[in-house]
């Protein structure tokens, strides 16, 4: 006879299961978006599939409650329902993605702080995707049948309704570089290739994704693909590890890339780039919640590990809308939005949060840090510095609690750390100091033509990574481009040089006064120097509007996620 306990976890797993359909439909339209470029609904379908997981989850906690009743509100009840989705889901590859939305059903109902193991699955020592040895679904092709025709097979391979614009060109060009980048590794001899069978689509662009192997090894091979008016043509081959790396990185939005199954990917492009996290692998590939889910195993799993770990107040400036904590030897921050504002800062709480989300369901174009919404999170008091708790109680006071030994923090932003590009530039060396200057012009550039606009452009907002580039991670002033009205600073009048600025410049809500950044960078003269004679568009009102007109005729604008080096040559230059 079949339970109630029984029915629950089979409504729960067919709730995932229909979670899934539903993420896979919206997926698969961005073939079709790609192949008729249209790249307004590419936006649609990235916010529809965001909003799709809490939409199901509200859905299926209504199902819930109908079918147990008043049961609902038994923890024992949910104890049996989780086991029994336990014993539903073992034989699937993918079954951690069902236990973490069984665990959003009971934390959203139990309002869980912290972690409540009776009616949830923790296991903080296990991988989800132990036992996963490579990817399941690839086209494999063996080179020694010719590089040329290999590339023929694998355009073949992929076909478009819209087709090929000069397919022959394009084997070519993309054979001829394969084969120059293989030289250029070491390697003396490609043997095979193999491909994801599923093409990953992002913003305007497609990509073909696997790997080329060598008597040198293994290299990541991706292939990118562009819709024109003529058909779909080859544009660049990324084969170099931290351009593939920033490809499927943390300051990018995530891939529509339609998977029979997610594990053996993450596992595939791990092998690939085995610096990144498992967590940042769900998330780009658009499994956010399981990236969630990963990131929070993998902090608590080092916290226990680590008993002298501390968190401790982030380095950079201290903020007037957020207060930052950091574990010291764990790449992340904490971000929690402070009771109240510091002059100048006039906004609420609730506009923070609205920034935050636009970032979230925005195209983040390589230049705006992913940041990921958690609550109810609960840190041992011992672990904080004593400055940092002292300014957390007392400054976030609506957010963050002591209950006993332990601290909850009930909603805060979880970032990667970067360094902040104002100490950055006075720490590196004089050539690094410059390169990041430049590409902190360069990402100002990048966020006007996606019609973002900073707000704030102070150089602690911004940090750099790992590779160098200047990554845009303090939200609470960002806007809309199309919401600023940009202008010249009015000519000064005899005597308002000695005067406060407020006192003869009138200044209504949204005026930006391009020419003023300068006076701000707070960097040595070479280096302002160097960013006013590469960049010095960003400090003219006119700029800006021509950018703003470019927008508002919707004009496209192609920020391509990998450098020029990247690009194909035509396969007969003139």
């Amino acid at each position: 006879m079949t339970t109630i306990q029984s029915r629950a976890a089979a409504l729960v797993l067919d709730a995932f299961l229909d979670y899934n359909a539903r993420f896979s439909d919206i997926t698969r339209r961005a073939r079709r978006r790609f192949e008729r470029r249209d790249w307004k609904y590419v936006q649609v379908d990235a916010t529809a599939r965001i909003d799709l997981y809490d939409v199901c989850v509200r859905e299926t906690l209504g199902r819930l409650e109908l079918l147990l009743e008043e049961r609902v509100r038994s923890r024992s009840i949910w104890t049996q329902i989780r086991d029994q989705v336990e014993r539903l889901v073992e034989p699937m590859l993918d079954r951690e993605l069902p236990k973490t939305f069984f665990n959003s059903l009971s934390r959203r109902y139990f309002l869980t702080n912290g972690v409540a193991a009776d009616i949830e699955f923790v296991a903080l020592d296990s991988e989800p995707t132990t036992g996963i040895a490579d990817a399941i679904d690839l086209n494999h092709y063996d080179v020694a049948d010719g590089l040329h025709r290999v590339c023929e097979r694998i355009l073949a391979d992929y076909p478009f309704a819209n087709g090929y614009a000069d397919i022959a060109s394009c084997v070519t060009a993309i054979a001829r570089t394969v084969a120059a980048r293989v030289r250029a590794s070491g390697a003396k001899r490609l043997h095979t290739i193999d491909l994801i069978r599923s093409i990953f689509f992002r913003e305007r662009r497609a990509y073909l994704v696997g790997r080329a192997c060598g008597d040198q090894g293994v290299v990541p091979l991706v292939i990118a693909l562009v819709s024109t008016d003529e058909g779909v043509r080859a544009d660049a081959v990324i084969t170099e590890l931290d351009q593939v790396s920033l490809l499927f990185g943390y300051t990018r939005s995530y891939f529509h890339v339609d998977l029979p199954t997610i594990g053996d990917i993450v596992v595939f492009l791990g092998a690939l780039m085995p610096h990144k996290p498992v967590e940042e692998l769900y998330t780009v590939l658009g499994r956010i919640k399981q990236g969630k889910t990963e990131r929070y195993r993998h902090l608590f799993r080092h916290l226990a590990r680590q008993p002298d770990e501390r968190l401790v107040r982030a380095d950079g400036e201290r903020g007037m809308v957020m207060a930052v904590f950091t574990p010291k030897a764990w790449p992340l921050v904490f971000k929690i939005i402070r009771d109240q504002f510091a002059y100048p800062k006039d906004i609420a709480r609730r506009q923070v949060e609205e920034k935050y989300r636009l970032v979230f369901r925005y195209d983040r174009i390589g230049r705006l840090v992913d940041a990921q919404e958690f609550r109810h999170l609960r840190f041992p008091k011992a672990r904080f510095e004593q400055g940092m708790l002292e300014e957390l109680l007392g400054q976030c006071a609506e957010t963050v609690s002591l209950e006993g030994d332990e601290v909850l923090v009930r909603h805060c932003y979880v970032e990667r750390r970067l360094r902040p590009l104002n100490l950055f530039v006075r720490e590196a060396p004089a050539d690094a100091a410059l390169k990041a200057m430049l590409d902190y012009g360069q990402a100002i550039k990048d966020l006007a033509r996606s019609n973002i606009f900073p707000g704030d452009l102070l150089l602690k907002n911004f940090g750099v990574t790992r590779g160098g580039r200047a990554i845009f991670y303090d939200y609470d002033e960002l806007c809309l481009l199309e919401t600023c009205r940009f202008r010249h600073l009015p000519e000064a009048r005899e005597g308002d040089e000695t005067r406060p600025l407020d006192e003869w410049l009138s200044v209504r809500e949204g005026d930006v006064f391009p020419e003023m950044f300068p006076r701000f960078l707070g960097v040595p003269e070479h280096l302002r120097n160097a960013l006013i004679d590469a960049h010095g568009e960003i400090f003219d009102a006119d700029w800006w509007r021509a950018v703003q007109r470019a927008i508002t005729r919707g004009d496209n604008t192609d920020i391509p996620p990998y450098p020029a080096s990247a690009r194909l040559q035509p396969a007969n230059p003139q």
